[in-house]
């Protein structure tokens, strides 16, 4: 019975390995694996006639061969490198760390805590306490849900960048489609962490252009008043009525025209002016009829960090049982509290990016942490931190990731944010150290021609893509993640580092955003960012406004057509709201409410729709008008 075990035990381990053994002893009577600083001891000598690159039959691929030298011997010599041991071999598990030896004298004390912590634990790797805690965390993950998504009315809740102005010309002619402008009131939802929730791309207040930060206007008055297209949640937050790390709900009024929104600060976030009028503002109400208000993201969290390490320290299931705990695990987690499609979350999308990337976790399993996660089966404590604290940090990319100030790997973003590049310079060369300790370890099995081939395969694949016309290329990190995770799938510390960040990525990438295509066109990337189209011009000026004509009795014009272009009309923003779309050349004051400043943007038009606007030209109350800064708002 002893010698049955053995040979099965034996076989098993064998059956695990990655190599496909031809001609080679039994696996229970082989000797022990090589390590990768004697398998080139153990390597025969290659005689001078055993060359790499064998003579071929065909007299040109043998031209061809002496053509670029390879039966030279240093090539050969690089070659072998390259190719590394023959026959390939398996790296050593890796020996825990956690087993300490103390020396005090000609004593001794040996601290074997793996060990320790495996045989406390023994009794508890019974499967069916598997089952009792895989069933209690559905029911716990349920109730959270629940709690989290399903007791307020779903049409409260709104995002974190939710207005009620549209940017640029999205309200219409005088704001007609974002109408009513007040006597409503709105009972809202908002979700956690929306003071993180910023502007991408300037978006343009008065003579101001705000950026990277989240979108309030005004706020500082007795009643704190906020432009209509204030960002409501952060609005909120800065108010004090939601919190920033727990949500919350309130209420707020419409109160329409509103003057001179002045700026102030509070909980951390900074609200800009404006000093001239807007026909939508709003304010918060004490009060709101809301409950079951708060953001259960933390305590979620803390469950299922708790329960990942059960599953590694204490209940210990098989390592293809545990893999799939995590992906199940971070999945959820993403899709339902930490950065979900939509509030509420919408199930039928999250089960419809699910299904694939079950298949595609699969692929993660065979490629990379069968090889990995079972070599550490006899260090839980190890396996744990290796695995748990690079795992959520990229399931919680959103929050660890927050503050490297690259958004998306567009060209347009890096070079409008400052520091992009710097960061992006940073990530590249820890990338490139990474890769090239992982090189290092593929070559010492024999491995790297194999890996080398399909990845310079895939690169090519990639340059062709790249090329497609009117298509660019996008680099999503759940495809970062799916191109780097193949080359983790060998018995070492790092590699298990890699895998648990790289997992936690992919699942944030796909649960949040979906299998997002990696081809999109410029208008998929373009967002609320110019469209680069021609610019008109004002004629009026500063040098030949005149200011001794009554305010009400001012006009301003500017400059015809293109008579070479396809542009049909304009379109004016007065005070950032839209007051004349047409031909004309010339837009009077009259209706206009003097003694405060107001700002003009112009654009083109063709059928009705607006190219980019210029930035603002200023008609300060005195008089003096100040021509737009060149470039588009």
């Amino acid at each position: 019975m002893a010698e049955a075990s053995t040979s099965s035990s034996a076989s098993a381990s064998y059956a695990s390995s990655r190599l496909t053994h031809v001609g080679v002893e039994p696996p229970s009577t082989r000797s022990a694996k090589y390590t990768p600083t004697a398998s080139f001891e153990v390597e025969e000598p290659v005689l001078p006639s055993q060359t790499i690159f064998k003579p071929h039959r065909h007299p040109w691929a043998h031209r061809v061969q002496r053509a670029l030298r390879l039966d030279s011997p240093r090539v050969q010599r690089i070659w072998r490198y390259i190719r590394g041991p023959r026959p390939k071999v398996d790296l050593p598990d890796p020996a825990p760390f956690l087993n300490l030896t103390f020396y005090t004298g000609r004593k001794h004390y040996s601290i074997a805590l793996e060990p320790a912590l495996i045989r406390l634990t023994r009794p508890l790797t019974n499967p069916w306490l598997f089952v009792v805690l895989a069933a209690g965390w559905i029911i716990g993950f349920a109730f959270f849900t629940r709690a989290q998504s399903f007791l307020t009315p779903a049409d409260s809740f709104i995002g974190c960048t939710a207005t009620y102005w549209a940017a640029l010309d999205g309200c219409g002619l005088d704001g007609s489609a974002c109408m009513p402008f007040d006597d409503a009131t709105f009972d809202f939802r908002c979700p956690a962490q929306c003071s993180r929730v910023v502007l991408q791309n300037p978006r343009t207040v008065g003579d101001q252009q705000v950026d990277f930060v989240p979108l309030i206007v005004g706020g500082g008055d007795s009643n704190r008043t906020y432009r209509g297209d204030s960002f409501i949640c952060a609005a909120a937050v800065q108010a004090g009525l939601v919190s920033d790390q727990k949500g919350g709900c309130a209420t707020l009024e419409l109160t329409g025209n509103f003057t001179n929104y002045l700026p102030w600060n509070a909980h951390g976030l900074t609200s800009i002016g404006f000093p001239s009028v807007f026909p939508l503002s709003f304010r918060f109400l004490p009060n709101t009829s809301l409950r079951s208000c708060s953001d259960n993201r933390d305590a979620a969290l803390a469950m299922n960090v708790i329960v990942t390490a059960l599953l590694f320290l204490v209940l210990r299931p098989k390592p293809i049982v545990l893999y799939w705990c995590l992906v199940c695990i971070g999945f959820w987690h993403v899709a339902l509290f930490s950065q979900p499609m939509a509030s509420p979350p919408p199930l039928d999308a999250a089960f419809q990016q699910f299904l694939p990337t079950l298949f595609v976790a699969y692929a993660f399993w065979r490629l990379a942490f069968r090889f990995t996660l079972p070599a550490f089966r006899k260090a839980p404590i190890e396996a744990s931190v290796w695995y748990l604290a690079p795992y959520w940090t990229g399931v919680l990319t959103n929050l660890t990731m927050d503050k490297i100030p690259i958004d998306r790997l567009v060209a347009s973003d890096i070079s409008s944010r400052p520091g992009a590049l710097t960061a992006l310079i940073i990530i590249i060369l820890i990338l490139l150290v990474i890769v090239l300790n992982q090189v290092r370890v593929i070559r010492k099995t024999g491995w790297l021609p194999w890996y080398l081939g399909w990845y310079v395969a895939g690169g090519l694949v990639t340059l062709v893509l790249a090329l497609l016309p009117g298509l660019e290329f996008r680099l999503h990190h759940y495809v970062l993640a799916m191109v780097l995770i193949s080359g983790t799938g060998f018995p070492t510390r790092l590699s298990a580092i890699y895998q648990g960040f790289l997992l936690g990525m992919f699942l944030n990438g796909v649960a949040a955003f979906g299998f997002d295509s990696i081809l999109q066109t410029a208008q998929d990337l373009q967002r609320d960012a110019p469209l680069g189209s021609d610019l008109p011009s004002f004629a009026t000026n500063s040098t030949n406004f005149n200011s001794s004509i009554p305010f009400v009795n001012q006009t301003i014009f500017w400059n015809p057509l293109p008579s070479d272009e396809s542009w049909d009309g304009f379109a004016l923003l007065v005070d950032d709201v839209e007051r004349y779309v047409g031909a004309a050349l010339n837009y009077s004051l009259s209706a206009l409410q003097p003694g405060i400043v107001h700002f003009f943007r112009l654009a083109y038009t063709s059928s009705g729709t607006s190219g980019d606007f210029t930035k603002a030209a200023t008609l300060y109350p005195n008089g003096t008008w100040v021509d737009p800064a060149p470039g588009p708002s």
